[in-house]
């Protein structure tokens, strides 16, 4: 391969890169999102500065994409915590547990997206959508959610799925030297809201060292929301350099 070919090649392995060159478009994108009431300081130990928990809430979800151009049909599930830069409320991004080779690499590398390998699923059982959280071998999470209870006006569904997201992308040296260390902001504006409903919900977490979703407990449930759109996601922009 000649040098001035490298600039082609989106990602290694070069002969079969880990993820396509292409910018997926997701349709039938379903979010289950749990909020939820835990310990504040909890919070403010992970978020960095200089965004700021706004209050004691933090979100579970599992999101289901069945059709992603590029990356086929994945899940993936974490914990997003509200926050505050500069008077703009948004969404701190602090895990994300995914079942796509493909989606880890790209989420990591193109973006900033704290991807990790997990196994989420989701499903309907009778009538509960249930969402689950494995990491190797053991449960992390479980959550029951009614089946498409109360419709949810889109306007405010449109508001969820649009949140300023805020995400922290480090990356070190080949001698462990810290050589990125960024703030990113993005946002998904290029969106269609189809259904959304809001529904009781339940949630279990259990304790995991290498995936500690428990290290938030539950205090209590504040809403259950049940979202499916198609969409782009926004590309991230740097807002602040720690180095």
């Amino acid at each position: 391969m000649k040098q001035e070919d490298l600039k082609n090649v989106i990602a290694t392995p070069v002969n079969a890169p880990v993820f396509p060159q292409v910018n997926p478009f997701y349709r039938n994108r379903e979010y289950i999102n749990v909020i939820y009431e835990t310990d504040i300081e909890a919070l403010k130990a992970v978020v960095p500065e200089p965004l700021k928990v706004t209050d004691n809430l933090i979100k579970f979800e599992i999101i289901n994409m069945p059709d992603s151009t590029g990356l086929g049909s994945y899940m993936e599930a974490g914990q997003v915590i509200p926050v505050e830069y500069k008077g703009e409320k948004g969404e701190f991004y602090l895990s994300m547990y995914v079942d796509n080779q493909g989606a880890i690499a790209s989420g990591r590398e193109i973006a900033a997206f704290p991807k990790k390998s997990g196994q989420p699923n989701l499903y309907v059982d009778n009538d509960v959508i249930v969402g689950t959280l494995d990491y190797g071998s053991l449960h992390v999470a479980r959550t029951t959610m009614g089946y498409k209870h109360f419709i949810m006006e889109i306007q405010e569904a449109e508001s969820i799925i649009s949140q300023p997201q805020f995400m922290l992308k480090q990356m070190r040296d080949y001698d462990g030297q810290l050589i990125q260390s960024e703030l990113t902001r993005s946002q998904i504006t290029n969106f269609e809201v189809k259904e959304a409903y809001r529904s009781p919900v339940r949630l279990q977490l259990f304790e995991h060292v290498m995936a500690p979703l428990a290290d938030f407990p539950v205090r209590k449930i504040i809403d259950g929301q049940h979202i499916i759109a198609d969409l782009y996601l926004g590309r991230p922009e740097v807002i602040y350099n720690y180095l």
